[in-house]
């Protein structure tokens, strides 16, 4: 069913103890938008991300993903993590590793049929990011920019209206971050899927943005 209030927040607080992150947000994101979250280090920027996940409670105020309250392990939510490497000696196909996102919202016994549709998705979630050629090749020989390109087909396997990006351009070169940023974009534009973007390397995903959250002094 489309939706087309994606996220929002009324009113947002959030704090541990005394130190407050952010206080009195307002913020109504729409299907399609592709919203850049700015700020200082420290100013809450992952922290918001772990709130739209479920993982962080608000101190005050509300928050909805699609009208509802927020859960954990949402199908609806895709999360895309800051690029890391991986051992060198990791035997873990490219496949598998998208996989995981597939699994990770799954309990219980496994049917054929259940294989047969994480199958699909997990060819769809490659085709989406270019990542075909990718599909057999061990993770541990990948490139940052391969890496960081099965992350987003990890984060699309549930084919979600909501995609969260934590810093997905850190220590890629230029060229990859690039890459990423229009994988990102197309997505969006194909799928009417929101963004929530949280980056420092801002000059990539100018031409994409919609509109800007900047967090500085709470």
């Amino acid at each position: 069913m489309a939706v087309d209030v994606v996220a929002e927040l009324t009113g947002a607080r959030l704090a541990f103890g005394d130190r407050v992150l952010w206080d009195q947000l307002d913020l109504t994101v729409r299907a399609g938008e592709f919203l850049a979250v700015l700020g200082p280090n420290g100013t809450g920027k992952t922290s918001l991300l772990k709130v739209l996940l479920g993982q962080l409670p608000l101190t005050a105020g509300t928050v909805t993903v699609c009208g509802s309250a927020v859960e954990k392990g949402s199908e609806r939510i895709g999360y895309v993590p800051q690029h890391r490497s991986v051992d060198q000696g990791l035997s873990m196909r490219g496949r598998d590793l998208v996989g995981l996102g597939y699994d990770g919202h799954r309990w219980g016994i496994t049917t054929l049929r259940d294989r047969a549709t994480k199958r699909r998705a997990v060819e769809r979630a490659l085709t989406q990011v270019n990542g075909q050629k990718l599909a057999r090749v061990p993770v541990g020989v990948m490139s940052g920019g391969e890496l960081q390109r099965l992350r987003i087909a990890q984060a699309l396997t549930t084919d979600p209206v909501l995609l969260l990006c934590d810093e997905p351009l850190l220590n890629l070169d230029p060229a990859n971050a690039r890459l990423v940023s229009r994988l990102i974009d197309a997505r969006r534009r194909e799928a009417d899927t929101a963004v929530f973007f949280v980056t420092h390397e801002v000059n990539p995903v100018v031409p994409y943005v919609d509109r800007v959250l900047y967090l500085v002094d709470g």
